[in-house]
């Protein structure tokens, strides 16, 4: 076994960072109850309230529109639902339409019922079809409710980035909502709510540094928003109920900060990496597919196949040679299974991919080992058929 492992998953989940760390363990000490009066509720709610600040600058919003959650998949049920309001008044929606490269947590339809939520497809570069989408909005019964159309900006496997302005100029065109999972983009691109053209975004803690337990629905203001998904003692204006987390969302909030400081430098810097990276896998593996290689991705992610190797055959390989990397996305309590993404782009998913995802405490040293152990991983597949 090699004397140290390397960590290249950082889409599942990213390393803890110290300052979140920190910021966590400070709000433990914090004992009111933020929805106290007395003046410890009140500290802890102001802890509460500079973490939506950060969490809004993070995503180009303001702060009142900044509804936290236990994570992103709470924040996608809560927002994928028929039953909205503006203002005092019930608003319906009819149908859902979500991208065939969403993660589970928004494919799943949140609140809708199945035979209403519909599938658009994307092209072989892994990019939504926006003809497909403006045909199925022109067929949408208005009758039956406005159109809620959900759209990933950054896809969590191949990291390919959708073109969310064009998605969204379709739905104001037809009067819709547009949901856009910004999980995957959140301290990787430029966030602004407004200048995407979306409702609402949703982002996670741990997918930027900050502790696990956390995320948030962030709408574009306050007038149009979904009926909550947790009702009781009224918390987060009523929008999503239960004694707020505060330790997590000061952590959250920490880690937001961190992931909007000195952007542009950071992702160049990972960029150089993992080019670095793909160079040499190609250079080793001629034969290696790296999916979305000419389209427009996100600086860390590289998803790749070598034919002739099962995926979770490759993750078992590269993770005795000390490497973690996953099969396809980490969202299915450690299942390897065939990627929905991989048969949207047009893919045989049966062999799937493999996804090395990288952030900035990643090393050149570890780069180079990495490239080591996939040269090995794919000459042993070449000499036997499959990795041992």
């Amino acid at each position: 076994m090699p004397e140290s492992r390397i960590y290249m998953d950082w889409n599942a989940t990213a390393p803890l960072l110290s300052e979140a760390r920190d910021a966590f363990l400070s709000a433990l000490d914090a004992v009111g109850n933020p929805s106290s009066v007395h003046g410890e509720g009140r500290a802890v709610r102001g802890l509460i309230e500079s973490a939506r600040r950060d969490v809004a600058a993070l995503c180009g919003a303001q702060s009142a529109s900044v509804i936290f959650t236990s994570g992103a998949t709470e924040a996608a049920n809560m927002v994928l639902t028929p039953d909205f309001r503006m203002g005092r008044t019930p608003l319906k929606l009819g149908k859902l339409y979500v991208s065939a490269i969403e993660h589970p947590a928004v494919r799943e339809g949140g609140r809708f019922a199945r035979e209403n939520v519909c599938e658009v497809p994307v092209t072989g570069d892994g990019v939504v079809d926006c003809a497909a989408l403006e045909a199925l909005l022109s067929a949408h019964d208005r009758q039956s409710g406005l159109p809620m159309v959900a759209v990933m900006l950054a896809n969590n496997e191949t990291g390919i980035v959708q073109p969310i302005a064009d998605v969204s100029a379709i739905v104001r065109a037809h009067g819709g909502l547009l949901v856009v999972d910004a999980v995957q983009a959140a301290g990787r691109l430029p966030l602004s709510v407004e200048s995407l053209g979306a409702d609402f975004l949703i982002v996670s803690s741990h997918k930027i540094g900050g502790p696990k337990g956390a995320g948030a629905l962030v709408a574009r203001g306050e007038v149009i928003m979904p009926q909550p998904l947790i009702r009781g003692g009224g918390q987060e204006k009523g929008h999503r109920s239960g004694t707020e987390n505060a330790p997590a969302l000061v952590g959250f909030g920490a880690a937001a900060r961190m992931a909007a400081d000195n952007l542009e430098a950071r992702t160049v810097a990972i960029a150089v990496l993992r080019d670095r990276l793909e160079a040499q896998m190609i250079e080793s593996a001629p034969d290696v597919v790296i999916h979305g290689l000419n389209a427009l991705r996100i600086a860390n992610t590289s998803f790749f196949t070598l034919p002739g190797l099962k995926a979770e055959t490759g993750q078992i390989a590269f993770d005795l040679e000390g490497v973690a990397l996953s099969a396809g996305s980490a969202c299915s309590s450690g299942k390897v299974g065939q990627s929905h993404v991989l048969t949207a782009m047009g893919y045989d998913p049966r062999q799937g991919a493999l996804r090395l995802s990288i952030g900035a405490s990643t090393t050149q040293a570890e780069i180079e080992r990495c490239a080591a152990v996939f040269a090995k991983v794919a000459a042993r597949r070449r000499s036997t058929g499959q990795a041992a």
